[in-house]
C-alpha cells in the first residue's frame, strides 16, 4: 500500500473528531470475570475456572457510546438503567469516559440489563444474563421522550442500537426522524423488530439478522442482494450494510452492490464488532464524508477490534496504523460534504444539519 493511500483515513478521523452524536437504546453493563483452567468440576464435566480479577465495561448502546467516545466524538447517551448498583456503575462509566448521560432514566421496576461473561486462557467460557425485555414504565417513557426532543439541534447523527430489551420501537426512530435540525440516523435492528426503523438513513444488519428479518435464506450474492433489496424496500432507508464476518461487508443502496472485505488478521473476539461498524460509520457520515468512505473506515474499525479480546473499541492511532498495515480497498481521493448548517452533501448521499 503506497504511503497516499492512508491520507484519507487519517483526514477522516481528524474530521470526525468533535462531532455530536446520539446513540439511543438498550444500555447494558458488561460484567468480566478473567481467570484459568485447571481442573475439572466433581460436580459435573464442566471446567473450574480460577477467578483472578473482575472488570466492567459499558455494554449495548453504552459499547456504541464507548466506541464513538474513543473515536473523539462527543456522545450524548439515550436510555435506561436500573435503579441498582450496575445501573450506578453504569453511570459512573459513562461519566469516566465523557459520555453524556443526562438523557440516560433510571427506571425503578426493572433491573439493569447486566451480561457476565468468564474467560479462562482468552477463551470465554459461558455468559449469563440478567434481564428484563418488557417495556419500559410511563414515568421513564416520559423521559425518554423528553430526552429525545432535546436532542433537536444539539447534533450531527444518532445511533439508534436495539438489543431487543424492550426499549426501541417506532416512537423512538420518529423521535429523532422528526427533528426540525435533521441529524444523520442509523440503526442496528433486531429482525422482529425492522419496521420501526422504516425511514433512517442505513442500519446495518449482519447476515444472519439480514435473512431473518427479509424472510430469505441467505446462501449466495444473488440471495443477499435478494435479501437486502427486500428491507431497502420494507425500510424505505437509503442504504442497507450487511456485515458478512470473515466476507467483509456489502453495501446496498448506492447503485452497485460495494463490498469490502475483511481485513483482520487474527480474530480473538467478534464481541462488540457491530457495535464499532455503526458507530464510526455514523461518525464518518456525520463528518460529510461519502458513503463508500464512511463503510470503509467501518471496516477497518472492526478490523481492529476483533483482534483484541472482550468487547472493545479502536481509536484513530489504531486504524491509522491497522489502514497502514493492511491496505485500504478504496479510492484516495476524501472529498467530505461541507459541513455548514443545512449545507448540501457533495456526495449527494448522506448529509448532516448543523447549527
Amino acid at each position: 500500500m503506497s504511503a497516499a493511500q492512508p491520507a484519507w483515513v487519517a483526514d477522516l478521523l481528524k474530521a470526525m473528531r468533535g462531532v455530536r452524536i446520539a446513540v439511543a437504546g438498550d444500555v447494558m453493563l458488561d460484567e468480566w470475570l478473567w481467570g484459568t483452567v485447571r481442573r475439572i468440576s466433581p460436580e459435573a464435566p464442566v471446567p473450574v475456572v480460577e477467578v483472578t480479577s473482575q472488570s466492567f465495561t459499558l455494554g449495548g448502546a453504552g459499547n456504541v457510546a464507548n466506541n464513538l467516545a474513543a473515536l473523539g466524538a462527543k456522545v450524548r447517551l439515550v436510555g435506561a438503567v436500573g435503579d441498582d448498583d450496575a445501573g450506578a456503575r453504569v453511570l459512573a462509566l459513562c461519566s469516566e469516559l465523557g459520555i453524556d448521560a443526562s438523557g440516560v432514566a433510571v427506571a425503578r421496576a426493572r433491573p439493569t440489563t447486566r451480561k457476565t461473561r468468564i474467560v479462562a486462557h482468552n477463551q470465554q467460557v459461558v455468559r449469563a444474563d440478567r434481564e428484563v425485555t418488557g417495556g419500559l414504565d410511563a414515568r421513564s417513557r416520559r423521559a425518554l421522550a423528553e430526552a429525545l426532543k432535546t436532542l433537536d439541534g444539539a447534533i450531527d447523527g444518532a445511533i439508534v442500537s436495539d438489543y431487543g430489551k424492550g426499549l426501541v420501537d417506532a416512537a423512538l426512530v420518529r423521535a429523532l426522524l422528526g427533528h426540525r435540525h435533521r441529524a444523520v440516523v442509523t440503526g442496528d435492528p433486531k429482525p422482529h423488530n425492522i419496521a420501526a426503523f422504516a425511514g433512517v438513513d442505513c442500519i446495518a444488519p449482519n447476515l444472519a439478522e439480514a435473512a431473518s428479518a427479509a424472510g430469505i435464506a441467505i446462501d449466495s450474492d444473488a440471495s443477499l442482494a435478494r435479501a437486502a433489496a427486500r428491507l431497502l424496500k420494507q425500510t424505505h432507508t437509503k442504504y442497507v450494510l450487511v456485515t458478512r464476518g470473515e466476507h467483509g461487508m456489502t453495501l446496498f443502496g448506492s447503485g452497485t452492490p460495494f463490498t469490502v472485505p475483511a481485513v483482520a488478521r487474527q480474530v480473538y473476539d467478534v464481541s462488540g464488532a457491530g457495535d464499532t461498524v455503526i458507530s464510526s460509520l455514523t461518525a464518518a457520515l456525520a463528518a460529510g464524508a461519502p458513503i463508500r468512505h464512511a463503510v470503509t473506515l467501518a471496516s477497518l474499525a472492526a478490523g481492529v477490534v476483533v483482534e483484541k479480546l472482550g468487547t472493545a473499541t479502536a481509536n484513530a492511532k489504531e486504524i491509522v496504523q491497522f489502514a497502514q498495515r493492511e491496505g485500504v480497498a478504496h479510492p484516495t481521493a476524501l472529498r467530505p460534504a461541507r459541513r455548514a448548517s443545512g449545507g448540501k452533501s457533495r456526495s449527494g448521499k448522506v448529509r448532516a444539519r448543523r447549527r
